[in-house]
């Protein structure tokens, strides 16, 4: 493997289909799915994430001369600010009402996926020293490229803390915002979970879990060669009705699916429910690498009370527990998720703005905005349902 110490080659590739998939994983850490090749490209070759959707590959790769990829990150060029969970309308309003052009503006992300992970990708083999190096001349590329477009802005979003404190040090603003995840603590069971709650929590999740079993359906979590065509097909429709009760956008094709069974079979986990005639009703979809559960979609086809909350949440707590992975990542909103034993946790972001006069703005904004994500997940904490309010 190069050490990176040479002269770097800085590369822009409109498509995943100029790298090869063994060399973009090698930089992948942790088997993280939505980073991955294989997800990335099931988003592409799809058509859920391309230039006709408004998501314009852009991709960011260092290449080292002698041979071999040192360092990349998936972004994109885009003329809206959908399916990104990080938003910034307020943001593109004010400056176009001001008499700017927000759009086009560059994305550092993963396309319909809040899951934070390394959005700057560096071959784990290298020294750290030059790993934050190469870190930093992606942040910097972006940079120097939205410059070279005549663009608005740049957005990292969702990338690890510690990619976070280094982009703030480029000088990029930064941003929080939270989600709610589940923290295993060595437990060996569901029970044993349950019995860190305090008792009336304890109680009213056992009973949501007996309403749900009462109703003769079958729930199973599939992964691999499990999932077939029919469970796809099935879930691409759950899909459609969630987005639909949401007033949401369907973003995701069907061929993605299929896609994403193909390419990353090994990290899906769907969890699918069936009635008594075998008809399947509802479905979560869950993607994991080395040590974290990631919940992604959910839906259905009939309602059973209490049906979301053991698919979506118990079902994956009780996976990860069995499967010794450390945590539970449930996805975007939601405080009734603490109750069920998902604690408030921080999110981060980071921001290019190119005019002086909407940066300003934007970085009195945060100072503010991060304040209060403090304050709201002090208080969130506060309603914890463990006995030890610490945990």
């Amino acid at each position: 493997m190069p050490d990176g110490s040479d002269a770097l080659v800085i590369k822009i590739i409109p498509t995943l289909k100029e790298v090869s998939r063994t060399d973009w994983d090698a930089c992948v850490e942790n088997n993280h799915p939505f980073t991955s090749y294989g997800f990335l490209r099931a988003l592409e070759d799809s058509g859920s994430a391309n230039t006709e959707s408004g998501w314009m590959a852009q991709h960011l790769i260092i290449e080292n001369p002698v041979g071999g990829l040192l360092a990349a990150a998936p972004l994109y060029l885009k003329n809206h600010s959908y399916g990104e969970y990080v938003f910034d309308w307020g943001w593109a309003d004010a400056y176009e009402r001001a008499g700017g052009q927000y759009y086009p503006k560059l994305q550092c992300a993963v396309p319909f996926t809040p899951a934070t992970g390394s959005r700057l990708l560096v071959h784990p083999d290298l020294p750290e020293e030059r790993r934050r190096d190469l870190r930093n001349h992606l942040g910097t590329g972006m940079v120097r490229l939205a410059d070279q477009l005549k663009v608005s802005s740049v957005h990292i979003t969702f990338p690890t803390e510690t990619e976070w404190s280094e982009l703030g040090r480029l000088g990029l603003l930064q941003r929080t915002g939270q989600q709610f995840h589940w923290e295993n603590r060595g437990y060996e069971s569901f029970d044993d979970f349950l019995s860190d709650l305090n008792s009336r929590k304890r109680k009213a999740i056992r009973k949501e879990r007996k309403t749900v079993a009462d109703k003769n359906l079958s729930i199973r979590a599939l992964s691999g060669s499990e999932i077939t065509e029919r469970h796809w097909d099935a879930f691409f429709q759950f899909y459609l009705a969630t987005s639909d009760k949401k007033w949401g956008q369907s973003y995701l094709h069907r061929e993605f699916f299929s896609l994403l069974g193909e390419n990353l079979g090994h990290q899906v986990v769907l969890i699918v429910v069936e009635d008594d005639a075998g008809r399947l009703v509802a479905g979560a979809l869950n993607l994991k690498d080395n040590d974290t559960l990631y919940g992604r979609n959910w839906g259905c086809m009939e309602t059973h009370k209490f049906l979301h909350f053991e698919a979506c949440y118990y079902q994956a707590i009780d996976y990860a527990i069995t499967h010794g992975l450390k945590r539970v990542e449930a996805g975007a909103q939601g405080p009734h998720k603490i109750q069920r034993g998902y604690l408030p946790s921080l999110t981060y972001s980071a921001h290019w703005i190119a005019d002086p006069g909407l940066r300003d703005a934007i970085e009195d904004f945060l100072v503010r905005e991060r304040r209060g994500v403090n304050y709201e997940i002090s208080e969130l904490m506060a309603h914890s349902p463990f006995r030890n309010k610490d945990v």
